[in-house]
């Protein structure tokens, strides 16, 4: 299947989509609302220091052709070890672009472009228990399943089990 989507550089004409991702439970969907947050701090953040560094980033996920905002995927650093970083993943889409598999697209995407660029070996991302459309994203994708954080997660006024993935460079 021909890609459908890519990853860019967000853009300003992306930021009031990228903070009404994020605005309020509604968009951010059930496992994405984690409470509100500061107004306008996307906005700055993409300001400075902006959204691609060495200890992680955020790229639009867009469409293919045109380039529009579907969503984004983020990355940080993860220490398994005190010399070992590894990238922990996410990625939010638009609620009316869900379910299209442009996830699965975007965190294939997403894996080709970490091990390109950076000398990490691996690649983690971890998940409510409860998100079964996102396990199963990972796994098309080609993570495998290490297993549960118990309570690791606070959302919604409850502490979530979690389920941990990882693909390794010489896996992807």
């Amino acid at each position: 299947m021909a890609d459908t989507v890519r990853l860019r550089p967000l853009l300003e004409p992306d930021l009031d989509l990228l903070e009404h991702l994020h605005g309020g439970p509604d968009e951010s969907g059930d496992f994405g609302f984690f409470g509100f947050r500061n107004p306008g701090s996307l906005r700055r953040q993409w300001a400075d220091p902006g959204f691609l560094g060495a200890e992680g980033g955020r790229l639009a996920v867009a469409t293919y052709d045109d380039g529009r905002f579907l969503g984004e995927v983020q990355w940080h650093q993860v220490f398994q070890g005190p010399a070992s970083p590894c990238w922990n993943i996410g990625i939010s889409l638009l609620t009316a672009e869900r379910g299209k598999g442009y996830g699965k697209q975007a965190q294939r995407l997403l894996v080709r472009y970490l091990f390109a660029h950076t000398r990490v070996n691996r690649v983690e991302a971890s998940t409510e228990t409860m998100n079964v459309a996102e396990q199963k994203a990972l796994e098309s994708v080609g993570f495998t399943r290490e297993g549960v954080l118990r309570g690791a997660c606070f959302r919604d006024g409850a502490w979530r089990d979690m389920a941990l993935y990882s693909i390794l460079r010489a896996e992807a």
